[in-house]
């Protein structure tokens, strides 16, 4: 397929050249490099020719068309769970983008769903990064998408990961409160997580799908005022399962759907997942992950090569039918390896 990507500028954003942009934006170039396809026309904005001083205000639409501007490569081990006319639910591997985005257009499960599984529109349903494996829903039809993007918008769908996090984690906690900007990061989309008056709390009753939380998703709105315009309530139940050589097994229901949710409130906490180069021990871990400069030393503290981070159950109402779908996805084994590595001497 014709990689052409599109980058509309958002209400807000501040005026920035077009060379600034994508040297920022798309760092799988170099600053030099993206010069030069500026020189070379393939840069558009608002489909004429943009040279490098060029500035984009808010609602400009920037494209370039990236065909031969190679794509690192991914695994396409992709588990078909379920599958049927409305919906497909697949077990996605670590290492695969589900979605068109900087460097990946090809080498994406959207890409793969069309060229190998003919599916004209994939709709992905639910966010998995590109390093968390797991469970994730496809909707291949327009009105099972928008039957199952309202069971999400409305609670009614179980979403169970588990995650290995570094430290000794509480048996039981309820982390509920605003996920908000981090101002001292200086990684787009960070987010820390900050407790509400009335939520965080240790000692969450029951376990699996006995849970009690005092949660009611009739009456989701936090009594907290928001902190933050751009900020998120978020709502996550988490769970010890094993605690080994420093690192615990720990199972995260979640109750609302945010951008890193799981992540953002783990390393808040102080448990940052494994393998984790955002949200891990080194806030320049990503800078250097990104320019491909990881140390020895740095690929000793991730553990492993990516964040270990999985969603192992989905459970909702099949959109045509109504009938109730339940699935599990298996503990991957590169996270069962790092869990039961011998301790060091």
């Amino acid at each position: 397929m014709k990689r052409r990507i599109q980058v509309t500028l958002p209400s807000g954003h501040p005026p920035i050249p077009v060379l600034d942009l994508l040297a920022s934006r798309f760092t799988y170039q170099s600053r030099e490099e993206w010069g030069a396809l500026i020189a070379e026309q393939r840069v558009k904005v608002n489909e004429v020719a943009a040279d490098a001083g060029r500035i984009l205000t808010a609602g400009d639409r920037m494209e370039f068309i990236a065909d031969d501007i190679p794509e690192p490569p991914v695994s396409f081990d992709i588990g078909i769970v379920h599958e049927d006319y409305d919906v497909m639910v697949i077990n996605k591997p670590p290492n695969l983008p589900a979605h068109p985005a900087g460097r990946y257009f090809n080498n994406t499960l959207w890409a793969w769903l069309k060229t190998h599984r003919c599916i004209e529109s994939p709709m992905l349903v639910n966010r998995l990064d590109r390093e968390t494996s797991g469970l994730l829903l496809v909707a291949k039809t327009q009105q099972a998408e928008i039957h199952c993007r309202a069971q999400f918008a409305q609670r009614r769908v179980v979403k169970r990961y588990v995650a290995l996090v570094e430290g000794e984690f509480p048996e039981s906690f309820q982390a509920r409160g605003w996920l908000v900007p981090d101002p001292e990061s200086g990684v787009f989309k960070k987010r820390r997580f900050v407790a509400s008056e009335e939520g965080s709390a240790v000692g969450v009753q029951g376990s699996g799908k006995k849970l009690v939380s005092g949660y009611s998703p009739k009456n989701p709105e936090p009594r907290t005022p928001n902190p933050d315009p751009s900020s998120d309530w978020a709502e996550t139940d988490f769970f010890n399962i094993a605690t080994r050589n420093g690192v615990s097994q720990v199972e995260a229901l979640l109750h609302t759907g945010r951008l890193h949710q799981i992540r953002a409130t783990l390393c808040s906490l102080g448990f940052p997942v494994v393998g984790d180069k955002v949200y891990g021990p080194d806030p320049m871990m990503f800078v250097r992950f990104c320019t491909d400069a990881l140390t020895p030393e740095d690929r000793v503290r991730l553990r492993m090569d990516r964040q270990a981070l999985h969603a192992m159950e989905l459970e909702f109402q099949h959109p045509s039918t109504g009938e109730t779908l339940h699935f599990e996805a298996p503990f991957p084994a590169d996270m069962a390896a790092v869990l039961n590595q011998p301790a060091k001497r």
